[in-house]
């Protein structure tokens, strides 16, 4: 029998469950104290998604996707990127995008359902968030490509869930960039599960870094919850999208601590068990052993840094509250350049309505 060709897909990790090494780590990352500012910012990320999910339970924050057992993936995406790259989330890393200048505030905004907070602090040529399943992927292509075309030594860097790797655009967005050789890094966090879809009924596939295959990007599976393998993965993956040696996919194995969103419960379809055995995999506890092993962090300065964490949460929640209501009229008057006479009825009703005509 002639073979056309093989593949592997290789899984990286370099910290296991128990905080332990179980691979010698990169020279760069060998020293904890060059992950401990990471370290500290998903404890920040950690304290803000429990006091929004706190805001929202108390009537003042619409639906909100937590990100809860997600810190160690979305810090370190957002850790290898450089400000004039392009960033595409979908709707809950805030952890890559607090890296990137996105101030809590502006998260809060967007799902207290002013859309102003998708108008966020940091790099202007990343992409909003995206609640439609996985099409970031197809635009974060092309940003790629003007990469490409400009010669900018830049990526784009595109993140969807284990559902969204079933997607038609995240598809197109391989094809995309196997065919124009794109500086594109597509970033799949499979956590298990896709709202109530668990992964094992999504796709055949026996790891999801393998789509990525057919489009000749390069694949590589990596433990979600090291967050030292996270910033290996993407190191190998932006070194090969800078120097001109194409897009990578990579598939990020972590676990959804939470439901879905908080208009979800997640009780409905998974079972208790599978949640605790969850939790010893959490990213935060491996790393927090790890660090405390070598003599980098006690409970001394974690207790305090937690403590300026909710300081500076908190500042952020009230300016969020804070913040005035747009007028009615908002949702009318930047819609279109000329609004159509339909619209302009339609507004003039809703200031009756407030007795403002």
């Amino acid at each position: 029998m002639t073979i056309a060709a093989r593949y592997e897909i290789e899984y990286l990790q370099y910290l296991g469950p128990d905080g332990t090494l179980v691979a010698e780590p990169p020279a760069d990352l060998a020293d904890p104290n060059a992950l401990l500012p990471l370290f500290k910012q998903m404890l920040f990320v950690r304290t803000f998604d429990t006091k929004a999910i706190a805001l929202q339970r108390t009537g003042k924050l619409g639906t909100y996707a937590a990100c809860l057992g997600h810190e160690a993936t979305h810090v370190g995406i957002g850790a290898s990127m450089q400000p004039d790259d392009t960033f595409a989330p979908s709707y809950r890393e805030y952890g890559a995008q607090f890296m990137r200048g996105v101030k809590p505030r502006e998260v809060l905004l967007y799902w207290g359902g002013d859309e102003r907070g998708n108008d966020f602090s940091g790099p202007k040529q990343d992409y909003p968030w995206c609640v439609p399943i996985s099409t970031q992927m197809l635009y974060s292509a092309g940003a790629a490509l003007k990469f490409k075309l400009r010669g900018e030594k830049n990526m784009a860097v595109a993140v969807c869930g284990d559902g969204g790797s079933s997607k038609t655009d995240f598809y197109a967005a391989v094809n995309s960039a196997g065919a124009y050789s794109l500086p594109l890094v597509l970033c799949v966090v499979n956590n298990g599960w896709a709202i109530s879809v668990p992964r094992s009924a999504q796709t055949g596939a026996t790891t999801l870094a393998q789509k990525g295959l057919a489009g000749g990007l390069h694949c590589l599976q990596v433990d979600g919850n090291d967050l030292i393998a996270v910033l290996e993965g993407m190191r190998r993956a932006s070194e090969r999208a800078r120097s001109g040696e194409g897009g990578s996919v990579i598939e990020f194995m972590t676990y959804r601590l939470h439901d879905h969103t908080t208009a979800d419960d997640a009780r409905r379809y998974r079972g208790e068990q599978e949640v605790k055995d969850a939790w010893t995999r959490d990213p935060m506890t491996r790393l927090r052993t790890y660090l405390t092993a070598k003599g980098a962090w006690n409970e001394a300065e974690e207790a305090a840094w937690i403590e300026e964490c909710g300081k500076r949460v908190d500042e952020e929640i009230n300016a969020y509250l804070n913040t005035p209501v747009q007028p009615v009229e908002a949702m009318f008057d930047y819609l279109y350049a000329d609004m159509p006479e339909d619209v302009r009825k339609q507004r003039a009703a809703a200031l009756a309505l407030e007795g403002r005509a």
